[in-house]
């Protein structure tokens, strides 16, 4: 029994898992030894897929995908597992209706989340509104998939909702950004009633001093209820002379005001150092969009994007993450602050 109780997470027996290694070293998040579990020209017209976003559904494992077609335009395609690790994409994008049930394809789609609150299945994803923002759909079946208002004007990345209601609204973490390669960016949180009407604006955490998150931030995974706050896999970014690395990192956000960060891990929890990581169509980069979690064992499957070309997957235990970042936080004024000026 997992000391860090994982609040509104399933039993799940049949979470994809590894133990850690008795060799391992730092952080305790731990890669899969047969990454990547998605690789090169997965599926037909389609040359990469990688930050993508998976959950449990039926008796195995449902994802969302972001396909890199061969002509470059990114879209979203459907994947389905028996054990988390082995994929089968079916060959055609997800195809997305209005809410009157008419044909409403985005221009592109990509970095999709998947979010579960109570029997609907919500995704988030960066798609063009006269720009780059936040676009949102759902589904109850994996079959009808529709699309809602867009949440926020451009320019927006990163948007992930928490999977429950907070003091009676809808919560979405998000990144405002720029039109080009954001050379910039803090996290937000932002409150609704209904999906549609999106206020109450509110800062969440800052880029910091450290080198790996020096640059700029984003929100990755849906944050995951515990006893202690909100557990919050994020990507940082820094800049070398080489280009941008992506690492990822942790924090735990309060339970009733998600604005305040409790604890922030000075130190990252998985940076680029495999081959799949560290070679690709965008070198180093690891990006966290989507984690599998057994409340019964506390144990935390974590997917991740590798290089903007493959799916990889790794492993921590709650009480291990939690007791690691609470043990090496630090955390700055504006990290306490309510988010509002």
């Amino acid at each position: 029994m997992s000391r860090i109780d994982l609040l509104g997470s399933p039993s799940l027996p049949n979470i994809p898992w590894q133990d850690k290694p008795k060799d391992h070293k730092g952080a305790p998040v731990w890669r899969y030894t047969e990454n990547p579990v998605i690789g090169r020209n997965p599926a037909p017209g389609v040359a990469r897929i990688f930050n993508s976003a998976a959950l449990p559904y039926k008796d195995g494992f449902i994802a969302v995908l972001r396909g890199e077609q061969t002509n470059g335009i990114p879209y979203i395609y459907m994947g389905h597992s028996k054990d988390g690790i082995h994929w089968d994409i079916e060959p055609e994008k997800i195809q997305f209706k209005d809410e009157n049930g008419e044909p409403f394809m985005p221009h592109y789609a990509y970095d999709p989340r998947l979010v579960k609150i109570d029997s609907t299945y919500y995704m988030m994803w960066c798609g063009d509104f006269y720009g780059a923002a936040i676009h949102l759909a759902k589904t109850e079946d994996f079959k009808t998939f529709t699309r809602l208002e867009n949440p926020f004007i451009p320019f927006n990345r990163n948007a992930v909702l928490f999977p429950r209601k907070v003091n009676g609204n809808y919560l979405m973490l998000s990144r405002p950004s720029d039109s080009g390669h954001t050379p910039f960016g803090d996290i937000f949180v932002s409150e609704s009633p209904d999906l549609c009407y999106w206020g109450k604006h509110r800062h969440v955490m800052a880029r910091s001093n450290e080198w790996w998150e020096s640059v700029k931030i984003g929100g990755g995974a849906a944050p995951i209820e515990t006893n202690e706050g909100w557990l919050m896999f994020y990507h940082g970014v820094s800049s070398t002379c080489n280009g941008f690395v992506y690492s990822f990192g942790g924090a735990i956000l309060d339970i009733d005001n998600p604005s305040k960060v409790l604890y922030r891990c000075e130190t990252f929890l998985l940076t680029p150092e495999e081959w799949y990581e560290e070679r690709g169509f965008v070198p180093n980069v690891v990006f966290p969009c989507a984690t599998l979690q057994d409340r019964d064992t506390g144990r935390i499957a974590i997917y991740y994007g590798a290089a903007d070309t493959y799916v990889g997957l790794c492993f921590t235990q709650a009480d291990e993450v939690v007791d690691y970042i609470k043990a090496h936080s630090v955390t700055r004024d504006d990290d306490k602050e309510i988010g509002r000026r």
